[in-house]
């Protein structure tokens, strides 16, 4: 096993891999920009080092920077954690020239499964269903006239990245020449190529995707499928495993096609194999996420494994361990992501400082989170804050453990979803898992709260940090040193 992990990342999950670290009897290395010097990752690693950039985010996306901390500090590997650096081949290909092992597949699996033209060529000759596309070969009028072949609607993706960026859906031929323009420029800017391909969009699909683990030998398994349907701007906001009434033959060919891709792929490490289920049961490829996922504990909670656990094992050539047929699946689990946004303002990103953190009790869920009161959340991110995980015997037991949570759960100081995600969970279709990616704008008006009075919204807020014992104490709190002076006055 490793002995030092440089955790190339912040926030949420640098706080997750730095859990599982100190369980292995890893030191942690963390890094933060100016920022982040009060998050929870800062606190809670062995060595924390300050890095700085042109932006907050360019600190973190410094390959040749982030290798030459990691060599001073003596780590022998690195870990993405997902976004930044967590898909980029060249710096898994950098960190390996350095002698540091990367906590991810290699460079090559890389430049096949995450660019998403590549990795769509690559599963029509494996023979897994794909949808028809046409890429973009640097003649933009050239695209268009053939993306136009393929009929409305269509969906303009960009080739490498994700997260919605440089996606963008085409209803008529009118608006594909100047769409196909934006989603480009949205792919250069985000991802630093502004490749991008054109497929049919399917109306009403649901988002299936399926956790796969690799030894690079041509080995692999799968730790079920997880629903990922309800999105936001293509942005997933609720997750859960197993999906809701898949029918179990669907189940089985889905996860035996994410297999079948990964072997021949001679896959290494964990990826998430991304499908699309159409309402008449078809399935389609969509993309392979060659990192761990946000989402990754909805799958941990019904398996009881630990993922960034197996990452390292698998990393440091102890395979996988864990045979397909000794995975048994128990109960049902659901994760909501909490943002800093007014969804009732168009899902606007909040800013400000975290004034009260108020987190839920563990027995109804798990709070994966990097945030500490008094920091402050800035434009400088990804408005996720956090999230909470829920898991119980059945989907309604954990629905109801999950409501029970997020009404237990404050974040006071700016605006978040907090609200909106209980009035999902909570809605009739949500609970018959009548479940599409089109859900929310389905459902808008049902999903949006009534406003409150403003004078009301104060009086709640001031209560709520009042209420809190911690504030309190840091407030109007007496030291032990003035107290032993006895009567002090200020």
């Amino acid at each position: 096993m490793f002995n030092t992990v440089l955790i190339a990342n912040r926030g949420e999950i640098a706080c997750r891999i730095i859990r599982t670290a100190q369980r292995l009897g890893i030191k942690s290395i963390a890094l933060y920009c100016h920022e982040d010097r009060l998050a929870r990752h800062v606190a809670m690693a062995d060595i924390a080092v300050e890095i700085d950039g042109p932006s907050p985010a360019a600190a973190y996306l410094d390959a040749a920077g982030l290798i030459s901390i990691a060599q001073k500090y003596g780590a022998d590997c690195i870990h993405p954690g997902y976004g930044f650096l967590s898909e980029n081949a060249d710096f898994a290909e950098a960190c390996q020239q350095a002698g540091i092992a990367f906590i991810g597949p290699d460079a090559a699996a890389i430049r096949l499964m995450g660019d998403k033209v590549r990795s769509r060529e690559f599963a029509i000759a494996c023979g897994v269903p794909v949808s028809r596309a046409v890429s973009h070969d640097g003649d933009m009028h050239n695209f268009v006239a053939e993306a136009g072949k393929l009929g409305f609607p269509l969906l303009i993706k960009a080739s490498a990245g994700g997260g919605g960026k440089g996606m963008s859906i085409v209803r008529d031929a009118g608006e594909l020449a100047a769409r196909a323009g934006i989603a480009a420029s949205e792919a250069q800017r985000y991802f630093g190529s502004g490749r991008i391909y054109a497929e049919r969009y399917i109306e009403r699909p649901r988002h299936i995707e399926v956790q796969v683990f690799g030894d690079g030998e041509g080995n692999a398994i799968h730790l079920g499928e997880r629903e990922c349907s309800i999105q936001r701007r293509f942005q997933k906001i609720v997750e859960e495993a197993p999906a809701a009434n898949l029918e179990e033959g669907l189940r089985q060919r889905i996860c035996a096609a994410a297999v079948d891709l990964v072997k021949a792929a001679r896959y290494r490490n964990a990826g998430t194999v991304e499908f699309i289920l159409s309402p008449g049961g078809d399935f389609f490829f969509l993309e392979m996420n060659t990192r761990l996922q946000v989402e990754h504990p909805v799958t941990e909670m019904i398996y009881g494994l630990d993922l960034v656990e197996l990452q390292f094992r698998i990393a440091a050539g102890q395979g996988i361990g864990i045979r397909q047929q000794d995975l048994r699946p128990t109960g049902h689990a659901i994760e909501v992501r909490i943002c800093a946004e007014d969804p009732e303002n168009d899902f606007a990103p909040a800013i400000g400082l975290i004034g009260l953190l108020a987190e839920p009790p563990s027995e109804l869920a798990r709070f994966d989170s990097g945030l500490s009161q008094g920091q402050a959340i800035t434009p400088a991110f990804d408005s996720m804050l956090a999230k909470l995980i829920a898991h119980d015997n059945s989907r309604a037991a954990t629905i109801d453990k999950l409501l029970q949570a997020l009404q237990q759960t404050a974040i006071l100081g700016l605006d978040t979803n907090l609200d909106y995600l209980a009035r999902i969970v909570d809605h009739a279709a949500f609970l018959q898992g009548d479940l599409h990616t089109g859900f929310l704008a389905d459902h808008s008006g049902a999903l949006l709260r009534d406003a409150w009075p403003a004078d009301l919204e104060r009086a709640a807020a001031i209560a709520a940090v009042l209420g809190d014992n911690g504030f309190r104490l840091a407030a109007f709190g007496i030291s032990d040193f003035h107290a032993s002076l006895g009567h002090w006055r200020n």
